[in-house]
């Protein structure tokens, strides 16, 4: 006899007050233990002692999620693909320009900088920063080159632009930091669109 389950309810999923708490903790526990790709949002409900609807209706994508749990101050996975959709002439500089425009707020610099000298620091974030990133934004621009090296160009690119935030805003080396936006964009712009599309 086959056991009965009772109907599912229509309508927000049910949670206690401490639920969203809950769920970011067991996320971080998650994401330390098994990584940003084995790490799964029905892996993390379990782990909370909540039902997966309740993660998505909260955070939505493991991305939100994720971005949630380790203070990920920037969302390449929502914002990148409208810049390389658009007009392709000057998607590296579109692309230089987003980043650093958004690391000069202060609140997303002093965010950024702590989650760069974490990665860098430990071995614990490095890989779950590297998965992110891999699934994220490089996969995500690979997919929207459609070619055969499209993961290599897109790797190329990931490290034009940490490279750049290191320099200017974890090592601040003098010329770096005192250069304007539009300087920089202008001089790695280029660059980038080279490992993009020539």
């Amino acid at each position: 006899m086959s056991e009965q389950r009772a109907p599912r309810r229509r309508g927000r999923p049910r949670g206690g007050s401490d639920s969203r708490v809950r769920i970011i903790s067991a996320a971080v526990d998650e994401f330390g233990e098994q990584g940003y790709d084995g790490s799964t949002i029905r892996s993390i409900a379990a782990r909370a002692d909540v039902d997966s609807a309740l993660v998505h209706h909260y955070f939505g994508t493991k991305a939100d999620l994720f971005a949630e749990a380790v203070g990920i101050p920037l969302r390449p996975d929502v914002d990148v693909p409208g810049i390389i959709a658009g007009p392709r002439d000057d998607v590296g500089a579109r692309l230089v320009r987003y980043v650093l425009e958004a690391f000069e707020q202060p609140d997303i610099r002093r965010r950024g900088v702590m989650l760069l000298r974490t990665a860098i620091g430990s071995r614990a974030t490095t890989p779950l920063l590297a998965g992110f990133l891999s699934r994220e934004l490089i996969g995500r621009i690979a997919r929207e080159l459609g070619v055969d090296d499209a993961e290599l160009r897109a790797t190329l690119v990931a490290s034009q632009i940490a490279g750049l935030l290191l320099t200017r805003y974890v090592l601040k080396l003098g010329p770096m930091a005192a250069a304007s936006v539009d300087d920089i964009v202008t001089r790695v712009g280029p660059t980038v669109q080279r490992y993009l599309f020539e």
